[in-house]
C-alpha cells in the first residue's frame, strides 16, 4: 500500500514561511536557525510516517510495529522464532477462530498452523459391553478422558547440522506452539498426549508426553 506524507524538505520550508522577514531570520541551511529548523523537520518527518503507518499497523493482516501487542493481547502461545508472515497468520487465525470440540476441528487447527496430516486416537474405558478378555486399564484403553493426538514425524522435526552446538540434540521432534495450541483448545477435563507418526496414515510409534495426565 502506497502512503503519502510530507518530506523533511516540506516541514522545513512550511516553518520558514512562517518566520518573521528580517536580516535577523536568515532562510539559508548552512546558519544556526536553519540548522535548527531542519533538526526540527527532521523529527516532524518521523511522527508523520509514524502516525500514517498505524492506518496499516492496526490490521492483523499487515501489522508490523504493533504485532507484539497483538501477541500479547491475545495470549498466544510461543515456540521458537519464526517470520513475520507465520507471527501474523497466527494471530488472524486466532482472531477468526470460532471454536469446537470435534476431532475435524483440532486436525483443522493443526493444519491451519502448517501441520497438516494429523490423526486423533480416542480411548473408550471398559464398560458393561466391553469383551471378557478387554484389559480394564492399560495405555490403550483405560484412560476415558485422554486422546491422542498423532502428528506426522516431519512436523517440526530438526536435526543436528555442522553449525549446531556441541549440547543440541542429534534429532528433535515436535512443536511447542502446537502442544500449546491444542492443549488450551481441548476440553478442559481430557488429557491430550501427542504421538509422532513416520508416516501419514500409520501407526504412532512414539508417545513422549506424559506430564498432561499429571
Amino acid at each position: 500500500m502506497e502512503r503519502w506524507t510530507f518530506t523533511r524538505a516540506d516541514f522545513r520550508s512550511a516553518m520558514q514561511a512562517l518566520l518573521p522577514r528580517g536580516r535577523v531570520w536568515p532562510r539559508d541551511a548552512s546558519t544556526v536557525q536553519g540548522q535548527v529548523l531542519d533538526g526540527l523537520a527532521a523529527a516532524y518527518e518521523r511522527q508523520t510516517v509514524d502516525a500514517t503507518a498505524l492506518l496499516v499497523d492496526a490490521f492483523p493482516v499487515t501489522t508490523t510495529q504493533l504485532l507484539p501487542e497483538w501477541e500479547v493481547s491475545l495470549a498466544l502461545c510461543t515456540g521458537p522464532a519464526v517470520g513475520l508472515a507465520e507471527r501474523r497468520r497466527r494471530v488472524v487465525s486466532k482472531l477468526v477462530d470460532t471454536g469446537g470440540q470435534s476431532g475435524a476441528y483440532y486436525i483443522g487447527l493443526a493444519g491451519s498452523l502448517g501441520f497438516p496430516g494429523c490423526t486423533i486416537t480416542e480411548y473408550a474405558a471398559f464398560t458393561a459391553g466391553s469383551g471378557c478378555s478387554d484389559p480394564l486399564n492399560t495405555a490403550d484403553t483405560g484412560w476415558p478422558h485422554a486422546w491422542r493426538f498423532n502428528v506426522p514425524v516431519q512436523a517440526g522435526a530438526v536435526s543436528f547440522t555442522a553449525t549446531s552446538g556441541c549440547d543440541e540434540a542429534l534429532r528433535g521432534w515436535g512443536s511447542a506452539v502446537l502442544e500449546c495450541v491444542i492443549r488450551r483448545a481441548a476440553p478442559a477435563h481430557t488429557a491430550v498426549l501427542f504421538g509422532l507418526l513416520d508416516q501419514i496414515g500409520s501407526q504412532p510409534e512414539i508417545v513422549e508426553d506424559w506430564s498432561a495426565l499429571a
